[in-house]
């Protein structure tokens, strides 16, 4: 009762204080809010976040809201009291409030606060039970509760649950759980803690925390490219942009926090959610209203499908030399344990749509690097060629930066380089800077740049805090936006579950040791290291092996070398085949097996001779092509997108006829015969490529497929004994007729079959594929070592 009083009090001398110095404007009371902050007294909790309350709170005194905070954790009252007040008496000013009345906002602050330990489902429901008693004593009416969850991520659904289960409010107030990452370790660990928190709390319920959101650069980035639209559009695409750099240096190293850090590492705490947030605002369609925090979400998952995928051929990972002694101190490990975690990446990522086609987005974070600084710049083509002056503003590199701070301009601004044009201010609380330092900021002096940067500059989780009082979404994690997010990087970060990364000393002696390179889709360190402290084991000692498989040629490596083998055995035979021929005909079978192959044509051989291959697929489901299970569409967007082939030289299946499947009567396997004779001379393909199922099946030909007597029929129906059940497939005939016949089999699951097919001789009905055999062509297995060795 007397602390309601008290600010009640409060609450009439600030508003007094104001009349006297503004204009006073009336406000209704909105109700009581109840903040309660889990693991009150830990680190983020004492660093950030009772400063951004504190803030909150000072810029809420008068305006219709009352509030309580609450710091809760596991120790028991007389323990954690004292601390949390320790922490809260260090709280520092904002800087719009006087002297006077910051020690009058203070004093009331530290008299709403109070600790209460938060162990049990008991615990919880007391705090609830306390709270409606305080809201009914004082005749207020409770607005919402503010549970923020600064904890590890394993304790969320335990605690969602007993706030669902004792600690939710009245039906007619809100209920809002912030919640800090990581959210997740992978796409199925992020699926699994979704799914546990889904069952105790809605979605707009759940406020998943980023701070680089609530930077003030960060959140103007949609405001900035909305004002200067006009400016924009004609030059925010592939035909004007070079590339694009999204940056986070850190000077500081690991130490302390390698628990954590040791689980995640620098691509799962700092690219996958800071770096891919910025990204996507910079690079998704604009929303018609950015108010509409729906067709923001809707947006960025829009283009979050359209990153193409990526895997370790697409970045490079660093460790400093020191980490590894850290991680044995700080986890108790053994003088020769070795830590794979990786404190630096670079990764180039590249966008799946007309606008952004064949740009180069450099992603790079790091830790004990030369410098702490974060930006996302905008690098624009240079069109013009300068004859003399090269000093000349024109000739100069043109880019838009948003700077997110330190470095050497130290504060958080929007850049234009004057040779595009002058920017329209972000929104009302930015200003434009016309005093410039002499300094150089990303190779141009800050005089050649426009330059605009916030009036007041306030901390990320000060502007989150108030956003959550608000209820406003748009700048925190969805579900679907973090499931968008997990399910892009996770191929990634799996396929670097075993790579040793490079060791950098730390600071400026890094110098050139962790640049890299992009060549085609492939990026590399553009320099090999001088010393590989930690050797990588026998795979090294292994590049590509020949040998006979079954009384044919076979070709074996790991499976990046052995795909880029294959790959370059396609183009001989491509070059072969147009050379005495004019034309290469290759047929693909679906499935698995060629995707490795299909994105490495796609993306790395670019003088494969295009304009003369005629694509034909060896199988296809009956389904349309347009569905994401077709052959053809899997060859679409691995392959055809990203070449320029002609439109005619591709062959596609005619599974759809008549506008219906797959119908015996519309003679679809007749047609693709037809079409397969008209243009291939005597009906012999020059490679076809297939794959082997675990059954034994290639192609769409498995142990029970009926082939009918005739000989000489290359296309059937046949029956799947997966779904969907019917498949158009090529028949043995039309395979062995071929000039070269290539199977690929990868991946430890291929183990046992290959010990199998290895022991068989000649024919066998239970084996499908043991009935390939070239009439006068060649057969050549591509086993990698995991499919051949276990």
């Amino acid at each position: 009762m007397l602390r309601m009083k008290w600010e009640l009090l409060l609450l009439a001398i600030i508003c007094w204080q104001r009349s006297h110095t503004d204009i006073a404007e009336p406000k209704q009371s909105l109700g009581h809010v109840t903040v309660v902050i889990v693991g009150a007294t830990g680190d983020l909790a004492r660093k950030y976040l009772w400063q951004g309350f504190f803030q909150l709170y000072a810029d809420q005194v008068g305006k219709g809201h009352t509030f309580s905070f609450y710091g809760g954790g596991l120790s028991p009252d007389e323990k954690a009291t004292p601390l949390l007040f320790g922490i809260l008496k260090e709280l520092a000013c904002p800087p719009e409030l006087s002297t006077e009345r910051c020690a009058l906002v203070k004093e009331q602050f530290l008299h709403l606060a109070q600790y209460r330990q938060l162990n049990t489902s008991e615990d919880y429901e007391k705090l609830s039970q306390h709270i409606r008693q305080q809201v009914e004593q004082e005749g207020m009416v409770e607005a919402g509760r503010l549970f923020y969850l600064s904890v590890p991520a394993f304790t969320y659904a335990d605690i969602a649950e007993k706030i669902n289960n004792t600690c939710r409010p009245a039906p007619d107030a809100w209920l809002r759980v912030v919640l800090e990452k990581p959210f997740g370790h992978d796409i199925g660990g992020a699926q699994f803690l979704a799914k546990q928190l889904s069952d105790k709390l809605k979605e707009e319920e759940m406020y998943r925390i980023d701070h680089y959101l609530g930077k003030q650069v960060v959140s103007k980035v949609l405001s900035f490219r909305k004002e200067n639209k006009k400016l924009l559009d004609p030059i925010w695409n592939k035909h004007h942009i070079e590339r694009i750099e999204i940056v986070l240096k850190e000077t500081l190293d690991a130490k302390g926090r390698i628990q954590f850090y040791d689980q995640y590492g620098v691509i799962r705490d700092v690219l996958q959610n800071h770096l891919t947030e910025v990204m996507t605002l910079m690079l998704m369609n604009l929303p018609a209203n950015l108010s509409n925090s729906a067709e923001i979400l809707q947006n960025k998952l829009q283009f979050l499908a359209s990153l193409q995928y990526i895997d370790k051929s697409n970045a490079v990972i660093g460790q400093y030399q020191a980490y590894n002694g850290e991680v044995q101190e700080e986890l108790n490990k053994t003088k020769d344990f070795y830590s794979l975690t990786p404190t630096f990446a670079g990764v180039v990522i590249h966008v799946n749509n007309a606008k952004y086609d064949g740009i180069p987005i450099f992603m790079m974070s790091g830790k004990a690097l030369d410098e702490r600084v974060a930006y996302a710049r905008v690098i624009f083509k240079c069109d013009t060629f300068c004859v003399q002056d090269s000093t000349d503003i024109q000739c100069k590199s043109k880019q838009i930066t948003f700077y997110l701070g330190h470095g050497n301009l130290e504060y958080p601004a929007i850049l234009v380089s004057k040779n595009l044009f002058k920017p329209d201010l972000a929104s009302h609380d930015w200003k434009e800077v016309t005093e410039n330092k002499d300094v150089n900021v990303l190779g141009l002096p800050l005089s050649d740049y426009y330059i605009q940067t916030p009036v007041v500059l306030r901390e990320p989780y000060v502007e989150l805090i108030s956003q959550v009082l608000i209820g406003r979404k748009d700048s925190f994690i969805s579900t679907e936006g973090l499931l968008a997010s997990w399910a892009f990087w996770t191929p990634l970060l799996h396929s670097l579950a075993h790579v040793f990364p490079r060791l950098y000393p730390g600071g400026v002696a890094n110098s050139n040791l962790l640049n890299f390179q992009l060549r085609g889709h492939q990026v590399s360190f553009s320099q090999e290291a001088v010393v590989n402290i930690i050797k990588s084991g026998t795979e090294e000692n292994f590049q590509v092996m020949q040998g006979k498989f079954r009384s044919s040629e076979m070709v074996s490596a790991w499976s990046q070398e052995l795909v880029e083998r294959l790959a370059s055995d396609l183009l001989m035979a491509a070059e072969e085949a147009i050379r005495q021929d004019g034309q290469f005909h290759l047929a693909l079978s679906g499935g698995s097996s060629p995707v490795a192959l299909l994105r490495t044509l796609a993306l790395d051989l670019y003088t494969f001779p295009w304009s003369d291959t005629h694509i034909w697929q060896v199988d296809e489901r009956c389904i349309p092509h347009t569905e994401s299970g077709s052959n053809f569409r899997s060859i679409h967007n691995l392959l055809f997108q990203h070449i320029r082939i002609p439109y005619f030289n591709l062959h596609p299946m005619p599974v759809q006829l008549n506008q219906r499947l797959c119908v015996e009567e519309d003679g679809g396997p007749k047609l693709y015969q037809q079409e397969i004779k008209q243009f291939i001379n005597a009906s012999s393909f020059h490679y076809v490529l297939l794959g082997v199922g675990h059954d034994g099946h290639t192609a769409s030909l498995y142990q029970d497929t009926k082939l009918d007597s005739d000989n000489e029929r290359l296309v059937t129906l046949t029956e799947s004994p997966i779904k969907p059940h019917q498949r158009m497939s090529l028949t043995f005939t039309a395979i062995n007729k071929a000039r070269r016949v290539g199977v690929l089999m990868m991946g430890k699951g291929k183990h046992e079959l290959v010990s199998q097919l290895s022991r068989i001789k000649g024919e066998s009905p239970k084996y499908p594929i043991t009935k390939v055999q070239p009439n006068n062509g060649t057969l050549i297995w591509y086993i990698d070592y995991d499919a051949l060795l276990g």
